[in-house]
């Protein structure tokens, strides 16, 4: 993470793909949603046409000046993106009617956006197929922009997706999904300005949007390698690689164009193992061998290669060796780390000594902008090892504040451990001031000096990061120390909460009991029947754990409540647009047995925190 200034060779050449086939800018860059919101603002990172200052690292400086432009270009004829509109790219491939929209945005006011502007240059095209490349909320969530979902519904325009694209791309933040949108703040710099002292983007792109997340099921699904599809008279070729960047995701060749998209497999950008916001830990090794196959059963056949971030790469041999070097540091990054496992070293031993090859480290594309090296290799410890490193001294530590406390006794009082980490800190060993001083801050949270000593600490390692989640970590906590916690949560989308199978809400709900209450309150057995759905479901409270069952309790036993309602009821509960009383007032549910039952098991639904604390207790 250390500043570096070593050259490397074809400095200039990002510049140039990321202007090629430039036709027009979004002016202002500004998107807004109907009540006036600022959903989008590409205009506030105009100051990285600036020098770089000592604020920030010159080579994430550079990557910012990179992902910030903006507007429609032409990959080849028939082939457009807009870029700089959101995280991610909207790419269009013309057919005889219309046009395919691939991957449109997070939010639908963006996607519109893009529409508009590519609509504005090549005519007004109506929409005639959507492709999600993958699971993530970047790549589908802006679909109610782009198409009607009647004209989904009546076959008009199919909406396609990998084999599983609906399980993951619902389910990946169902029971973790407060703490993940927390953390994604600190991820992506939202509460930051931008600025050079503040966020200056992610690596991956600029930020992510912030209009309203939608989602429309696909209507066709691409099941193996190899799958072949004519859309609106435009050929396309599947390439399948579950367990990759996403769980369900897929790269796809346009022989017409000789043109191939790789998704999210291969960016600008050394990419996570795993993301600093939490997921489960992904599979390097078969992320390797999917680009792998990629090169082999596309061979010959594409000019350019482009992706769902960041500008496409031209020509037939740098295209390749870009794949070669994408898929060469995933397998380095894997089997290395595996390799110094097997020689007895931990994850944050594996982090300090790991490093590319000159050849990988003098690439631009693997830089650690948005992954890195050294959180990579943490994470590929955590897949094969787990959290334990296997010394029994660390299994049963003290939690931070019991920790932090004995810690700072210890070293002799606050006022000694600060003394010596200003002593640190003009060493210039930053790492070990935020390690220390975090444990005053753990053991006395209001202590004033070290607040201010700990959010220097953060904001100086912050100018120093090369990767734009790193930076934008230790900026969001250095400002949260000074200024408290900001409101960064958005409510649930509810196109995806209508999505999750009633057995996934139901779990969804199972991890939001206050398990202690729960079993003080006893055994408690719900009985819930849909009427929009005609199915019906038993939830049973038994030892503060909760257990639902299709269709009639085991052993027919009678239930406390039976309930009547809809799924979209349900889902409405759970957003908070209503509750179990107001439902029953209205209507919209009924009940038989002891209603009681119902409004002691809706007092155990706690709604999580949106802002707790990160970098104090």
């Amino acid at each position: 993470m250390a500043r570096s200034t070593r050259s490397r060779p074809d400095d200039e050449q990002d510049f140039a793909d990321a202007d090629r086939g430039f036709i027009a800018r979004l002016d202002p860059c500004v998107v807004r949603a109907a009540d006036g919101r600022v959903v989008w603002d590409n205009d506030a990172y105009d100051f990285l046409a600036q020098p770089c200052p000592d604020t920030a690292h010159p080579s994430l400086w550079r990557q910012g000046r990179l992902t910030a432009r903006q507007g429609l270009y032409e990959v080849v004829p028939g082939i457009y993106q807009v870029r700089g509109l959101d995280l991610s790219n909207i790419t269009f491939v013309e057919g005889d009617r219309g046009v395919l929209v691939v991957d449109p945005l997070i939010s639908q006011e963006v996607a519109a956006a893009a529409l508009e502007l590519y609509r504005r240059h090549r005519g007004p095209r109506p929409v005639t197929a959507v492709l999600y490349t993958h699971s993530h909320v970047d790549h589908f969530g802006g679909v109610r922009g782009v198409v009607d979902e009647a004209d989904v519904a009546a076959g008009r325009v199919p909406v396609l997706a990998p084999a599983g694209f609906m399980e993951h791309a619902v389910s990946e933040n169902v029971f973790t999904g407060p703490a993940m949108r927390r953390r994604s703040a600190y991820m992506y710099g939202t509460a930051l300005p931008a600025s050079p002292t503040g966020q200056l983007g992610c690596g991956l792109g600029m930020t992510t949007s912030r209009g309203a997340v939608g989602l429309i099921a696909p209507t066709a699904r691409i099941t193996h390698t190899g799958q072949r599809e004519v859309l609106d008279g435009v050929p396309v070729e599947f390439q399948l690689t579950p367990g990759t960047e996403a769980p369900a995701e897929m790269n796809f060749h346009f022989p017409r164009h000789r043109a191939l998209c790789v998704a999210e497999n291969a960016c600008h950008t050394l990419h996570n193992v795993l993301t600093l916001r939490g997921a489960l830990v992904r599979d390097p090794s078969a992320w390797a061998r999917y680009l792998t196959e990629t090169l082999r059963i596309f061979d010959g056949r594409f000019d350019v290669v482009f992706a769902s971030h960041h500008w496409p790469t031209w020509g037939r041999e740098r295209a390749v060796r870009f794949l070669e070097e994408q898929r060469d540091a995933y397998a380095y990054l894997h089997d290395q780390s595996v390799r110094l496992i097997n020689d007895g070293l931990t994850g944050e031993e594996i982090a300090e000594e790991l490093s590319f090859p000159e050849q990988l480290d003098r690439a631009w594309h693997v830089r650690g902008y948005y992954g890195t090296v050294s959180h990579n290799a943490k994470a590929v410890y955590q897949r094969y090892m787990g959290w334990f490193d296997g010394n029994p001294a660390h299994l049963w530590r003290h939690p931070p504040v019991e920790a932090a406390k004995r810690y700072v006794d210890f070293m002799g009082g606050s006022s000694a451990v600060l003394a010596k980490a200003r002593a640190s800190a003009a060493e210039g060993d930053l790492r070990w001031v935020a390690e220390v001083v975090g444990h005053v801050l753990f053991a006395e949270p209001d202590n004033a000096e070290a607040r201010e000593l700990q959010a220097s600490t953060l904001e100086r390692l912050g100018f120093d990061a090369e990767s734009g989640p790193w930076r934008n970590f230790y900026l969001t906590g250095a400002a949260e120390l000074r200024g408290g916690v900001a409101a960064t949560g958005s409510p649930r989308s509810a196109d995806l909460l209508a999505a999750l199978t009633t057995e996934q809400v139901f779990q969804s709900i199972a991890v939001r009991i206050n398990g202690p209450r729960a079993a003080e309150l006893g055994r408690l057995l719900l009985r819930w029947e849909f009427t929009d759905t005609g199915d019906g479901w038993s939830l049973l409270l038994s030892n503060g754990a909760l257990t639902a069952m299709p269709g009639d309790p085991p052993g027919g036993e009678e239930p406390d409540c039976t309930l009547r309602l809809t799924r979209g009821t349900l889902n409405d509960v759970l957003t908070g647009a209503t509750s179990f009383r107001d439902a029953i007032g209205s209507g919209a549910l009924t009940t038989t047995g002891d209603a009681g039952a119902l409004s002691a098991f809706g007092g155990l639904i706690e709604r999580p925190r949106r802002d707790f604390p990160i970098v104090t207790p």
